[in-house]
């Protein structure tokens, strides 16, 4: 009999939130949940399936079977003092881990910090990374219970077992007594644990999309008889001649006659019909049949799904609810999901070609890794490719991708030797910090370039399987996550390849100085002017005149590729213009074509082949744009040598170039020497304390009930004395209802002194009158007052304040606001309506290090005027990068702080003064990225 006091998946205390779906070491997946008392039939069958020596391993002694006491005990949990989980696939147990709370001598105990953990994984799921996922899940759930250590008992010879432990990267104590080695680990987080388990992310991940690129077979089930529908398509686009290998492919149809084939294929009823293993189902069913056919691949065996199938998110909340059930199907038989309504998968690997998808040609082999969200773009950029020549080592569009998504992409690029740019269409994000963290490692070593769609928080496309926290980025937010990670972001899909070409096929350039060569002046002056504009440093063009002939140009081009002053050679071409009108592709539109005439120039072809070698062996990139010359690009691919039709694209091409090259520099630097400085005045215990008593209010309770979530915004004494914890001192202020006041508060703060109005539509707004600065006596400060209570409705409907003056300097705005999908993000600006109107602020991701916030402030437009501009005195910006680190360590250590707003933010040659300052807190967010690992569940 059950007891009824254990908790079950259907009753109220049952931690729902402890199931999780995992990535295993081989790309397969499972599913991590509680034991219950239901689960005793599954426990008795995996343990019948385990080893005898699996067995002795766990008990210390033969254990062939367990008793209905066994039974009993592994299977009933408070989830509090004993917790039990078990790893499953297709509904049955392969692993299973069990703590045990313990006091300080080792006893059972209900209040202890300490627990005894041990693990039983089956044979044949060994070697597989189950007990490293059970370890961190495991380890996750006895912190929130309370617990802060792991104790466990090992035999010497159980080698694996020993390793999980150690390799797990949590600081641990190791003893031997007595035949057993005793092993004691701290739970809490270090830098190596949590590096060990992005490792591993890294290794599930980038397997699990290869084992989806490089099946050993592949069925396609929904094949139609007639040709024009999807699945019949991708049949053929399966086994069409340059996708051909030794590979099997199969085609399913529930209703077709024995004896049935499709292009040369036989048809079968089922999957279950096919006499071999099937790696990969493409399914192309009606929305209705899909459930059945997951279920007859995940009986099959089969490793990963491609559904094109629609009818799911993008319908509305139905849809979702039945793309969340698709995915749960999947994973619990140790699948993979690409879709649904997805456009499908290609690999040009010559070894193992895949047309796994709805182009009807495979792309020619090229190093480029192209994920798109739409089925659409997926065309287009396909097209592209070909149309420019450019090869393609992989490519993915996945639809509303509820499972398989880009950074899973990310993860296998990074590994894959044959994909040298990565290029990526993106509309919407479902872990945007995750994408940082992955993104930031990948274009250390390889240029990722991407086109952001649905720019705007209402445009997101329907269907897209993304978090409530992640719909509402804004396009700010995206852009301080793409330089943060050195992502290179674009804007149309001719500008994503115009970049993805020249970073693909020339060096980075060493810095921004540009050579302009060419045979035409006009060319050149507009290729002169668009450098400018961009921010790069053109030199002079030289112009060869339209008479160059191709030893004009090799010279010129070497002249220009050896100077130790240039970093980059733009040439610059047209046709040579001769006596005939028919030397110039122009002369056309006044008299007949000439059939032996060409639209490109041999020789100039030449010229410009053999610069590109030079320009290789000396680390600069050349690049070409010309006008009327449709044939020269041609000519110049075999060499490398971009070309652009027009200056302006091969400039915005070229500065892509050379901030993503001065982003590469400036990381490896900054590994070497940024740092975040240990500043004085900081009292994080203080800090925390302040907080979690403003949480635990009434104020702030009954916040957590109203939309939008728990944010309150801190009274103004808590809030400088939050600030002031970690050195960042506000200029007091003191209330001013009316003039007696007024002169008390001035004289106590000592004159000059100002006059304020802080009311919420008042506040910053000094285009209303709301304010009157340096008030010597009190004479004028009565003045101004009643000018003020008149003008803006009375004293205490303004809220008047009086504060003292601070030096002359330049007012600015710092904040730091935590995204719940991205964290939190510092940002810098000028105060005043003119940078709020053009949006002339910088953003950087927290923590922040020295070199991070030296270069937020110099970032905005308006900088010069913090470095003395037209002979102004320079302010003191060592005293504003300060500021800015102690904003960011507050909200990084203190992660329950919503946002901090200081403003405005005066800083003068020597020092600064904060006269304004807003903080917010809100309940603790839940990190995923610091978790155990996990798969999305959106």
């Amino acid at each position: 009999m059950e007891d009824p006091a254990v908790a079950s998946p259907e009753q109220p205390d049952y931690p729902q939130h402890w199931e999780a779906d995992i990535l295993l070491r081989d790309g397969g997946t499972a599913r991590i949940r509680p034991i219950t008392p239901a689960d005793a039939g599954r426990l008795v069958e995996f343990y019948e399936q385990v080893s005898d020596q699996s067995k002795y391993f766990r008990f210390f002694a033969p254990y062939p079977r367990l008793s209905d006491r066994d039974v009993r005990r592994f299977t009933h949990h408070d989830f509090v003092n004993r917790v039990g989980l078990a790893v499953v696939v297709r509904d049955r147990f392969i692993a299973t881990v069990r703590y045990d709370r313990i006091d300080a001598e080792g006893r059972p105990s209900e209040t202890g910090t300490e627990a005894e953990v041990a693990f039983l994984v089956q044979d044949a799921h060994q070697g597989r990374g189950v007990a490293s996922a059970l370890l961190e899940h495991i380890a996750a759930v006895a912190q929130e219970r309370g617990i802060r250590r792991f104790q466990a008992e090992v035999l010497p010879e159980n080698r694996k077992m020993v390793k999980v432990f150690t390799d797990a990267g949590y600081t641990q104590r190791r003893s031997f007594a007595d035949g057993v080695v005793h092993l004691e680990f701290d739970l809490e987080q270090t830098d190596r644990s949590l590096a060990v388990m992005r490792a591993r992310e890294h290794r599930a991940e980038a397997r699990s999309v290869q084992r989806l690129l490089t099946p050993r077979s592949v069925a396609v089930i929904g094949v139609s008889r007639t040709p024009q529908t999807v699945g019949r398509a991708i049949l053929r686009d399966l086994l069409g001649d340059d996708a051909r290998d030794d590979r099997p492919v199969y085609a399913v149809n529930r209703n077709a006659a024995p004896g049935t084939e499709l292009d040369g294929v036989p048809v079968h009823r089922s999957i279950l019909d096919i006499p071999g293993p099937v790696d990969l189902a493409v399914i192309a069913v009606p929305e209705g049949a899909v459930p059945a056919a997951v279920a007859e691949c995940g009986a099959h065996g089969v490793q990963g799904l491609v559904v094109v199938t629609a009818g799911y998110a993008e319908t509305g909340p139905e849809g979702r609810d039945r793309q969340r059930a698709l995915v749960r199907q999947a994973r619990a038989a140790g699948m993979r999901v690409i879709g649904p309504n997805a456009f499908g998968l290609i690999n040009t690997d010559p070894q193992r070609p895949l047309n796994a998808s709805l182009a009807p040609r495979l792309p020619g082999r090229g190093g480029f890794g192209i994920f798109c969200q739409s089925g659409a773009i997926g065309v287009a950029l396909l097209e592209s490719a070909h149309k420019r020549g450019l090869g393609v080592s992989s490519f993915a569009s996945v639809g509303n991708r509820s499972d398989v998504s880009g950074n899973d992409f990310l993860q296998y690029w990074a590994e894959d030797e044959a994909t040298q740019v990565v290029l990526l269409y993106l509309e919407s994000f479902g872990n945007p910090r995750k994408f940082t963290r992955i993104a930031r490692r990948l274009a250390a070593v390889k240029p990722v370039v991407v086109v952001k769609g649905a720019r705007h928080t209402g445009s997101l496309p329907p269907g897209h399987a993304v978090p409530a926290t992640a719909t509402g980025l804004r396009d700010a937010t995206v852009d301080a996550l793409f330089e943060q990670a050195g992502v290179t972001r674009v804007s149309t899909i001719t500008e994503l390849y115009d970049t993805g070409e020249l970073l693909a096929q020339q060096p980075l350039p060493p810095g921004n100085r540009v050579a302009v060569v060419g045979n035409s002046d006009s060319l050149g002056l507009l290729t002169y002017d668009a450098l400018l504009s961009a921010g790069l440093r053109p030199c002079t063009p030289v112009d060869l005149t339209t008479a160059a002939t191709g030893e004009n140009f090799r010279i010129a081009l070497d002249v220009a590729l050896s100077d130790p002053a240039v970093d980059a050679v733009i040439a610059v071409a047209i046709p040579p213009i001769g006596t005939s009108a028919h030397a110039f592709m122009g002369g056309r539109l006044t008299g007949e074509d000439d059939p032996a005439m060409g639209s490109d120039d041999p020789e100039m072809a030449a010229a410009l082949l053999d610069a590109g070698l030079r320009a290789r062996e000396l680390g600069k990139p050349l690049l070409l744009t010309h006008l009327a010359l449709t044939d020269l690009p041609a000519r110049l691919r075999p060499g490398g040598i971009p070309a652009y039709a027009a200056p302006e694209r091969a400039v915005n091409a070229l500065t892509h170039a050379v901030h993503y090259a001065q982003w590469r520099r400036g990381t490896a630097e900054a590994e070497e020497t940024a740092r975040v400085p240990e500043l004085d005045r900081i009292d994080e215990p203080g800090a925390r304390r302040l907080v979690e008593a403003a949480l635990s209010t009434r104020a702030a309770v009954a916040a957590r009930t109203q939309p939008g979530g728990a944010r309150i915004t801190l009274p103004e004494a808590e809030a400088q004395e939050l600030l002031a914890r970690y050195g960042i001192d506000v200029s007091p202020v003191m209330p001013a209802p009316d003039e007696r006041t007024a002169v008390e508060a001035a004289t106590a703060l000592g004159y000059p002194v100002a006059l304020k109005a802080t009311a919420p539509h008042l506040r910053h707004r000094p285009d209303l009158g709301s304010v009157r600065l340096d008030l010597p006596d009190e004479a004028v400060l009565r003045r101004a007052h009643r000018e003020l209570d008149a003008l803006l409705g009375g004293a205490a409907q303004a809220e008047l304040v009086v504060q003292r003056m601070a030096p002359r300097g330049v007012d600015t705005v710092i904040a730091a606001t935590v995204d719940p999908a991205v964290g939190a993000i510092l940002s810098f600006g000028l105060a005043g309506a003119p940078a709020e109107l053009l949006g002339d602020t910088a953003h950087r991701l927290v923590p922040a290090t020295d070199q991070d916030v030296a270069g937020l402030i110099r970032e905005v437009r308006a900088a010069p005027l913090l470095f003395g501009w037209r002979g102004a005195e320079a302010v003191d910006t060592d005293a504003l990068e300060e500021l800015l680190l102690r904003v960011s360590q507050l909200v990084d250590d203190v992660p329950e702080i919503a946002s901090v707003d200081l403003e405005p933010v005066v800083v003068a040659p020597h020092g600064l003064a904060i006269l304004g300052a807003r903080v917010r807190v809100a309940p603790l967010p839940v990190r995923s990225d610091l978790g155990p690992r996990a798969m999305s569940t959106l």
